[in-house]
């Protein structure tokens, strides 16, 4: 077990990197903060390279031999974490492995830019019990702090993966699976869709909506309709009414 009081360590200053994509794809790691967080990482076996704990914070007993133990500082341990307040333990974990085997139902995020709505979306995904999360071009970093606490640990219980959607889409049509896409022009109320064996949900930009090449390419197009003033939904809160209407 390390012992470590200075902010300037060394071993400080390259956790503290992992706050950036670039550092984060550069070493196939990234942080973790919180003990929830912590608790689920460590149910997926070869997942955490390290944990941190501040000092005086009890270790967690059930921890693997394997797995390096740093207690730091107050003073390290507040340069290691993003959050104002945080809790007194992190861990360093390795990049999960991106695996899809023909899943039957898939949210697809097209350009999602806030990393809260992302991981909101990945928690809900998961609690929906869906196959996986596909992110496409301008979505927000999976690993990005925000979104890792937004998910709430999803991320280690369904695959999160990057890919082309305009190529994907081609390869879940190909294999039978109905697309569907969020929008209010030539859509179709969501409640006139009936639940689906095997879906793909293609949700969109917070702005700009899901790419209109994307559109093309769906089946059906989705809207959740709106009865009062708001001009429109969360994005996060659309998939979800979306995404378990569609799974019955």
């Amino acid at each position: 077990m390390k012992q470590i009081e200075s902010s300037k360590n060394q071993k400080v200053k390259d956790w503290k990197k992992l706050h950036t994509k670039k550092e984060r794809i550069k070493t196939n790691t990234f942080l973790i903060e919180g003990e929830h967080l912590v608790e689920e990482a460590l149910k997926s076996p070869g997942t955490v390279k390290e944990i941190l704990v501040k000092d005086e914070t009890k270790i967690p007993a059930d921890l693997d031999v394997s797995i390096e133990c740093c207690v730091l500082s107050e003073d390290a341990f507040s340069a290691v974490t993003e959050t104002e307040t945080p809790q007194q333990i992190a861990a360093v974990c390795h990049m999960l492995e991106e695996k899809l085997t023909s899943p039957q139902r898939v949210l697809l995020i097209d350009a999602v830019q806030d990393p809260g709505n992302l991981g909101t979306m990945i928690r809900t995904a998961d609690a929906a019990g869906l196959d996986a999360v596909v992110l496409g071009d301008g979505t927000a970093d999976a690993y990005n702090g925000k979104t890792l606490r937004s998910a709430q640990g999803s991320h280690f219980h369904i695959p999160v993966v990057r890919k082309n959607l305009h190529t994907y889409v081609d390869e879940l049509k190909a294999e039978g699976v109905k697309v569907y896409g969020t929008a209010l022009q030539n859509g179709a109320p969501y409640r006139d869709m009936s639940q689906a064996e095997s879906f793909a949900l293609i949700v969109g930009n917070e702005g700009a909506g899901v790419d209109a090449g994307l559109l093309e390419k769906t089946d059906l197009n989705l809207y959740v309709p709106l009865y009062g003033q708001a001009e429109s939904l969360n994005v996060a809160i659309a998939a979800a009414i979306l995404v378990y209407h569609l799974r019955g």
